[in-house]
């Protein structure tokens, strides 16, 4: 009888070892990408406005509220679908939403706003990309939970939907919005 060399199991080893990674990979859910800004301070920046480009906006601005700010485009298609859920959510009034145009024209930006509904208390131009690197933008739409001390309490990769923001975003500011435990 032939004895069978321990390398002949490598294949099958190697075969196994992906196997496992993969069936971990199926179960990650892609919109909860890690993120180190997570209960840190967001990165401050000053940048003009869209709409009035000779006034800027700075993060420090708000501070003493909790708000949103959405990285978008209109470059970005799931930016238009998340848009109509964005500009349903700033009717009700329920924290501001602060935009931050990510790598696109002043003209076409306008026009997309003018065009679908502008649900931002303001957006901020990031023409170059710059502000998105800091805060870890893999791409648009990105929306981040600020705290009133200006700490970024949660991150959504994609796009909200009004499924997101009633099950997931509502509680976190609740949570937020609640008197600190004596």
């Amino acid at each position: 009888m032939k004895k069978i060399s321990p390398r002949a199991f490598l294949p099958l080893a190697i075969f196994l070892v992906l196997v496992v990674f993969l069936a971990i990979g199926l179960r990650l859910n892609p919109r909860e990408l890690p993120s180190t800004l997570i209960d840190q301070p967001a990165p401050d920046f000053l940048l003009p406005q869209l709409g009035q480009p000779n006034q800027t906006f700075s993060p420090r601005a708000m501070r003493g509220q909790e708000w949103l700010l959405n990285v978008w485009g209109s470059w970005c298609v799931a930016c238009g679908q998340e848009h109509p859920t964005l500009v349903a959510f700033a009717r009700q009034q329920v924290l501001p939403i602060v935009g931050l145009n990510y790598k696109d024209g002043h003209e076409a930006a306008t026009d997309w706003l003018k065009r679908l509904g502008d649900p931002y208390q303001l957006t901020a131009v990031d023409a170059d990309g710059r502000i998105g690197i800091d805060y870890g933008v893999y791409g648009a739409p990105e929306t981040f939970l600020i705290d009133r001390e200006g700490i970024i309490r949660h991150k959504y990769i994609g796009p909200l939907t009004p499924e997101l923001i009633e099950q997931d975003l509502l509680p976190r500011l609740q949570q937020l919005r609640a008197p600190a435990a004596p």
